[in-house]
């Protein structure tokens, strides 16, 4: 897919969930407040940080799109994956704050302090929240996979975050409706486990991420299959020194491999490039593949 059409089609993504976003964002604050619920504006912060994900990947989808140039040989592709990191550390920003803020309450009841039952306000926000999140996530996460794109399905794990946030909300502000104000407490509770799935999430995501920044190799399974594709060819043997990362949405691979040293030069660099293409068909046509090509030892002269 060439880069300008990737780079339209995560734009309208993003500016769709965006939308979304700011209006649950604002319907969630005025619910929360009107409706005296701590999960609901708990709930309303977690739609505040997805708006502010969603400018941080367009903004950076916009960088990672550029081509390579003189100062960036392999591209701007790590730029999507630190906006990737950026959005796991908001979100676990956001997740703290709203675990704290759900203790703080409830030590609060703990010590005698009643705490103002939520109104059905909250809950229909809450409600509406969990429909219009999941189908927003089923879309991006959709996108995201087939733009092979780790911001947008990083994104779209937000989306489910928030989802999974307004579960948690609804439970504790209708258990605080339906049962009394001796179960008040339930509003917070209900934030705090909130809290705790968004941390989750936000952990995820800042391990992928990390890795990436930091050059983590391949999977197993991964560097196990770029063998398996050179021992497929007869005349090469020995591959060794494999180093591989990735690189946003594109894998880096380099390799040594021997084979006979008494074979014409463009013999081996046709073979050599049968290799590369074998690999770019199992990982995409915009790997990197370095092959070294190195002779038998003492391989017999002709």
């Amino acid at each position: 897919m060439e880069n300008g059409t990737r780079e339209k089609k995560i734009f309208r993504v993003t500016l769709a969930g965006s939308a979304a976003n700011f209006l649950l964002m604002v319907f969630k604050f005025v619910a929360g407040f009107v409706g005296h619920s701590a999960a609901m504006i708990a709930d309303a912060f977690h739609s505040l940080s997805d708006f502010i994900t969603d400018i941080i990947v367009l903004v950076f989808v916009k960088i990672s799109s550029k081509p390579q140039d003189a100062s960036h040989d392999y591209g701007h592709g790590k730029y999507e994956t630190l906006a990737t990191l950026l959005i796991g550390l908001g979100l676990a920003a956001v997740a703290i704050g709203i675990i704290v803020s759900g203790a703080v309450k409830f030590s609060h009841w703990l010590s005698g302090e009643d705490i103002a039952a939520p109104g059905k306000l909250a809950l229909w926000a809450a409600l509406i929240s969990i429909v219009v999140k999941e189908l927003i996530y089923r879309y991006t996460i959709s996108q995201g996979r087939n733009l092979d794109s780790a911001a947008v399905i990083a994104n779209a794990w937000h989306h489910r975050s928030d989802a999974l946030s307004s579960i948690g909300a609804a439970i504790g502000i209708g258990g605080a409706i339906a049962f009394g104000d001796r179960w008040t407490v339930l509003d917070p509770l209900a934030s705090i486990v909130v809290g705790a799935m968004l941390f989750k999430v936000a952990w995820d995501l800042l391990k992928e991420s990390v890795d990436e920044l930091t050059e983590h190799s391949l999977s197993d399974e991964a560097e196990n299959e770029i063998l398996n594709v050179i021992s497929s060819f007869p005349d090469v043997s020995e591959p060794h020194n494999l180093r591989t990362r990735k690189i946003n949405n594109r894998v880096a691979v380099d390799i040594h491999v021997r084979m006979d040293g008494n074979i014409p030069l463009e013999d081996a660099h046709h073979r050599a490039t049968e290799i590369e293409t074998r690999i770019r068909e199992r990982f995409g046509k915009d790997s990197i593949v370095n092959i070294h090509m190195e002779p038998i030892k003492n391989q017999p002269t002709k």
